[in-house]
């Protein structure tokens, strides 16, 4: 099974630069969608259900902003809209798929790029995504938690670790949740397959940051470690352009 994430940066505006055609061409059996900034009715389902789709949307209560989505070749035997938070529920942060021996998450974790007040949020969401999911898998002990998380773990995950140190996204706080969450029984699938530096997700719009890599690793597909025996492979695909950021893929 081939699962995907791309934090899309608006599903309407990424379907005018060939989405739907990317999509045909990777051919994906899951795709977990972040900031899709619209409802179901306003998208192009016509185009999504002639790929092979089962499609399930989880958009914000605010017009325009954040929203999930997850496509599915085979239909899923439960979906969970939410994480059981009203406010993280509102924004549209956490859809979830459940198939016969996994589940598959989409998730897009708060920005605290506005101000102090969004990276409090911030950091409220991850002791509460992290406690969440911790025991969802006592129930769900296979899970694949895609996303945007708006983090970089490591150094060699971010262009410029020393003139960022001080910079959202890449603070001690946010990376030593990324410690504990990896060190929860969790795996990143991506390092698993690619030990190598400058290997982006996400480039700024500002200062020709992608033609220059001058990018950051802030999306991820993490799977419990029961599943880290069937993994195949994992990649991030940087060719592809409907976004700010790329989407990234596993094959189980």
């Amino acid at each position: 099974m081939k699962i995907l994430t791309y934090n899309v940066n608006g599903i309407r505006s990424a379907a005018t630069k060939g989405l739907f055609d990317f999509l045909k061409d990777e051919n994906p059996d899951v795709v977990c969608l972040q900031e899709i900034k619209a409802t179901q009715d306003q998208a192009d389902i016509a185009a999504i259900e002639a790929l092979g789709y089962h499609h399930f949307w989880f958009s914000a209560i605010k017009k325009g902003y954040s929203g999930v989505a997850i496509f599915s070749k085979t239909a899923p035997k439960h979906v969970h809209y939410g994480c059981d938070n009203e406010e993280y529920d509102h924004e549209g942060r956490v859809i979830r798929a459940d198939y016969d021996d996994f589940s598959v998450v989409s998730a897009y974790f708060p920005s605290g790029t506005s101000g102090d007040h969004r990276q409090d949020v911030k950091y409220r969401f991850l002791d509460y995504f992290f406690d969440y999911c911790n025991t969802l898998r006592k129930e769900l002990p296979g899970l694949v938690v895609c996303g945007d998380y708006n983090i970089c773990h490591k150094p060699i995950d971010i262009h410029d670790p020393v003139g960022n140190k001080n910079s959202t996204g890449f603070l001690p706080e946010e990376r030593a949740w990324m410690d504990k969450w990896f060190n929860n029984g969790m795996v990143d699938t991506f390092r698993e397959f690619h030990p190598e530096p400058h290997r982006y997700t996400w480039w700024s719009f500002r200062a020709n940051a992608r033609a220059n890599n001058k990018g950051w690793r802030i999306d991820y597909i993490s799977v419990t470690d029961n599943l880290k025996n069937r993994l195949k492979s994992a990649d991030i695909l940087a060719d592809a352009k409907h976004s700010d950021h790329c989407p990234s893929f596993v094959v189980m």
